[in-house]
This record gives C-alpha cells, sequence and structure tokens, in this order.
C-alpha cells in the first residue's frame, strides 16, 4: 500500500510551498489508493512556536486536503508528534553506535567556533574528525568520565570518504552524490535527549511504513546521508521511493519565493493568517484575503505539474485522477500572483450562488447592510458575481442594490441628464405603475414601446434612469435592476431624482 507522509516543523506558519508540497503527497496517495500521514516534526525545541501547529492542522481543514493518520487524526502507528518518540528514537542512536557507524562529539560550541576560524569552510567530516574531541579521538576511560560527569555531548554519523551515492529519484533520475562532500552530521543532542531531523525523519519513515518521500527540492542534498543511514541501519532493501518537487520561485526574477516577496507584491504566501506570538506581527492569509480553498489548491496544482492536456480548472477529483510524478517538472515555477485572481474568479462563478450569498454576508454587515433577506442577497450575487474576483469586491458593484443612492456622480449627471430627463422619468413613473407583473420582460417590452410611441432616444432615457437607481453609470441591464429592486423602490428612487437633479 502507497504510504507518504506531510511532516511540517512548528516553527512559524505554513508556507504556500509547503501546502503545495503537501498536495502532490495527497494527490499521489489518492491516486494509488494510499494514505497520507501528518507529522509533526518537532525535535528542535529551540525553534519551537505556540500555536504553530494548530495553525498547520487548521490550513489544513479549510483547503479541504484530508489526512490518513497523524496528529490530530489518530492511527496505528504513532504517537506521529517527534518530541513523544524519544525512547523510540534512542535505541537506534545505540544500534549506530554500537555498529561503529556513528560516534560520540564533546566538542563545545566555543571549541567549534575557533575551529571555523582556523580552517576555511570547516566541515566536521573525515578529514577533520581527528582534530577534534570525539570518541574517535579521545581514551575510552576519558570518554566515559565526560559521560559520567554530564558533559553535554552529540551523536555524529560517521560518513566514510570515497563513494558515489546513486539515488533514483522519481522526477530527476539518478542523481549522483560523492561521499566526500558530506559532513559528519548530527543525529542526537544530549542536552534535550532528542534525535535531529536526519535521524527521527529516517526511523519514523521506516516504522510508519512510509514507500514515498515526496519533498521539495531543498531538501535533495539530505538524500544522500538519509540513503547511508538506510544502510548502516539495515533497511536498504526497504528505503522508500524518493521524489524531489521543483522549488516555488518568486514571481519576478529569480530565487525562492518568500514572505519577503509577498509582502513587497502585495500577495499572501500563507494559508491563514498568522499572528507572530513573540512580535505580534500579523501576516495576511489566503483565507482571510477573499480566495476560496478550492482555487487555491486548483492553482498550486498547476505549479511545477501538468495534466497533460490544456487542462487548467479542476476539480480535486479531477487532480486526483490524472497527477503523475513524470508530469513534474525539474526546474522551478514562478509563482503568478496574477494567476491565481483567475482560479478564484474562476471558482467563485463554479460556486452556488447561496454559498457566495452566505460569504457576502459579513461583507455586507461591515458596509452597515445589517437586514438582507439571504434570497434577494443570492438574486443579487447570481446577477453580479461574474464580474468579481473576490467576494468583498461585490460590494464596490452592488452596494446600489441595498442601499439607495443619496448623491449622484457628478460626471454622470453632466453627460447623462438632459435638460428634458426629468419630464420624460416623470412619464416613465406613471409607466411603471401599470407594469404587471414588475419583472424583466414586462418592464423592458412595456417602456420600450412607450419610447417608441413617444419618439424618445433609448439612450437618453436608459442612462438617466440608470442614474436615479444606482447613482453613477453603473450596473447591469437596467430592467434587471428594476425587477430586483421591485416596484415600489425602483419608483421611489426615480421620484427623487427627479426631485434632486431637476
Amino acid at each position: 500500500m502507497v504510504r507518504v507522509r506531510f511532516a511540517p516543523s512548528p516553527t512559524g506558519p505554513l508556507h504556500i510551498g509547503g501546502v503545495r508540497t503537501a498536495l502532490y503527497n495527497y494527490l499521489f496517495a489518492k491516486q494509488h489508493g494510499g494514505a497520507m500521514i501528518l507529522r509533526i516534526e518537532d525535535t528542535d525545541s529551540q525553534r519551537f512556536v505556540p500555536g504553530a501547529e494548530a495553525y498547520i492542522i487548521a490550513a489544513f481543514r479549510w483547503l479541504g486536503i484530508p489526512f490518513d493518520e497523524g496528529v490530530g487524526y489518530g492511527g496505528a502507528y504513532g504517537p506521529y508528534r517527534q518530541s513523544e518518540r524519544k525512547e523510540i528514537y534512542r535505541q537506534y542512536v545505540d544500534r549506530l553506535l554500537d555498529a561503529g557507524r556513528a560516534y560520540l562529539a564533546f566538542d563545545t560550541p566555543a571549541e567549534l567556533e575557533a575551529k571555523r576560524k582556523e580552517i576555511p569552510n570547516f566541515q566536521y567530516d573525515a578529514s577533520t574528525r581527528g582534530q577534534m574531541r570525539n570518541s574517535l579521538t579521545l581514551p575510552a576511560g576519558e570518554v566515559n568520565a565526560l559521560k559520567d560527569a554530564g558533559h553535554p555531548f552529540v551523536v555524529r554519523v560517521r560518513v566514510d570518504p570515497g563513494e558515489d551515492i546513486r539515488i533514483n529519484d522519481l522526477i530527476r533520475g539518478e542523481v549522483v552524490f560523492h561521499s566526500s562532500i558530506l559532513d559528519d552530521k548530527v543525529l542526537f543532542k544530549s542536552t534535550d535527549g532528542l534525535p535531529t531531523y536526519h535521524l527521527a525523519n529516517i526511523v519514523d519513515d521506516r516504522l510508519m511504513k512510509i514507500t514515498h518521500v515526496i519533498r521539495g527540492e531543498e531538501w535533495l542534498s539530505s538524500a544522500p546521508l538519509h540513503v547511508l543511514l538506510y544502510r548502516y541501519l539495515g533497511w536498504a532493501d526497504t528505503m522508500p521511493a524518493f521524489a524531489h518537487l521543483p522549488l516555488l520561485l518568486k514571481p519576478d526574477g529569480g530565487g525562492k519565493l518568500s514572505k519577503r516577496d509577498g509582502d513587497r507584491l502585495g500577495f499572501p504566501v500563507f494559508p491563514l493568517e498568522w499572528r507572530d506570538p513573540g512580535s505580534g506581527e500579523v501576516s495576511s492569509g489566503y483565507r482571510e484575503s477573499g480566495y476560496l480553498p478550492e482555487a487555491v489548491v486548483n492553482f498550486l496544482a498547476l505549479l511545477g505539474w501538468n495534466p497533460g492536456d490544456d487542462r487548467e480548472v479542476m476539480t480535486l477529483q479531477e487532480l486526483i485522477d490524472s497527477f503523475d510524478l513524470s508530469r513534474c517538472s525539474r526546474s522551478g515555477a514562478k509563482f503568478d500572483c496574477e494567476k491565481i485572481k483567475w482560479f478564484n474568479h474562476q471558482y467563485i462563478q463554479k460556486r452556488d450562488n447561496r454559498d457566495i450569498a452566505t460569504l457576502f454576508m459579513p461583507v455586507l454587515a461591515r458596509h452597515g447592510v445589517t437586514e438582507v433577506d439571504p434570497a434577494y442577497a443570492e438574486k443579487i450575487v447570481g446577477m453580479m458575481k461574474e464580474r468579481v474576483s473576490f467576494v468583498s469586491d461585490l460590494w464596490e458593484q452592488t452596494y446600489y442594490f441595498f442601499v439607495a443612492p443619496e448623491r449622484y456622480d457628478e460626471k454622470t449627471r453632466a453627460k447623462r441628464w438632459k435638460e428634458d430627463s426629468a419630464t420624460q422619468l416623470s412619464e416613465l413613473v406613471e409607466v411603471l405603475s401599470g407594469c404587471e407583473p414588475f419583472d424583466v420582460e414586462g418592464t423592458e417590452e412595456t417602456v420600450k414601446a412607450w419610447i417608441a410611441r413617444k419618439g424618445y432616444y433609448l439612450g437618453h432615457i436608459m442612462n438617466a434612469v440608470r442614474l436615479a437607481l444606482a447613482g453613477a453609470g453603473i450596473g447591469p441591464q437596467i430592467f434587471h435592476i428594476t425587477e430586483a429592486l421591485g416596484k415600489e423602490e425602483s419608483i421611489r428612487r426615480i421620484q427623487r431624482a427627479i426631485e434632486v437633479l431637476k
């Protein structure tokens, strides 16, 4: 059974690049009838941020990307929070030490800093470990004495030089690393009794029966060490397949997409709004900015992958059915902040009018419109939603349906209100009073017949009526406005315009 995992660290808000990684894992798992696990990698206690884990879970629930197991979901391979798995990791640290594949290092931060100053581009590896204070250079008695005295130590993996490490990446093909470029990474820290990412990641993937590791390109440099650890622990035959996704790039220029780019260009890089618990700084989120979750998901799916045809708007099920890692790009994908607006527009059109009206209600309330018939709001939304990319934009397009104009746009008035407009609209009021039913078809036919009979110019009448009803030269077809407002309100607005504009 295919089993994949998304394993974020609770060190802050979830970046939109991480959302895409989780989405690709989800699409791959579901297409193969598999499962996706949410694992929280919180072994770096120094970088832990309160609220980050809850934020991650809430973000995926809003996005509609469900997990099958993990933190917040349960499952048979828990616990799924790494800080709760200390005892599990320790036995594998001991296994590596006993096999001579790892060693204890007692170097202090000051000693390491001195060595970095002494040796340019210092790396703790086969060429330098002999100069350091570790169990490979110190007598066994001294090592035991240091341990007994509670001297802080780390466990480092012992990487042998001179070996080619080959990785068959599902996206990039064969990638070869030479072991001489690898350093002896820290696997375990005595100060908190926790492993680092490298060891915990390998142990958890093995014990949770992960079959495929799909992650960002930034983790490719970690892959050779992980391959070695699988081998050192005797798990080479059950090592998962690797796939490293292309980076999300900033919209302008090169480089990885960052929060700074979003702040500079005015778009979110987090799914939900985030308030930093330390500084209090608030970062915008896609949800609070008015994006629909299905639009965000559809947009992200096509950043670095394509379905093999020209489709763009695709449901989650269509994405699952079409997903194939072989169609993932090897090169980075530029984040197009205008394209995601286009997707949001498409999904607003696809959403049921009632749903959009429900989302529009808080917008109306912010503008002081609190008593609205939901059916009326739904009708207006259905008439006007094709004009907007965000639900919040509906206010600028529809405010006159909810609030009668108190002022009239001067430019429109000067251009559209003629000398005889007041006289003609007074006659129109009488015509409208007799229209039954007061719907689009009935009023349009009756009014146009009256205009033709009187020999009036259609454009003059319609432009003056629009100004009277909306207060400006905006809105849909006139008779759609009058039908929505109803006879009484339409006539009241026309009469007021006659009185004010003369």
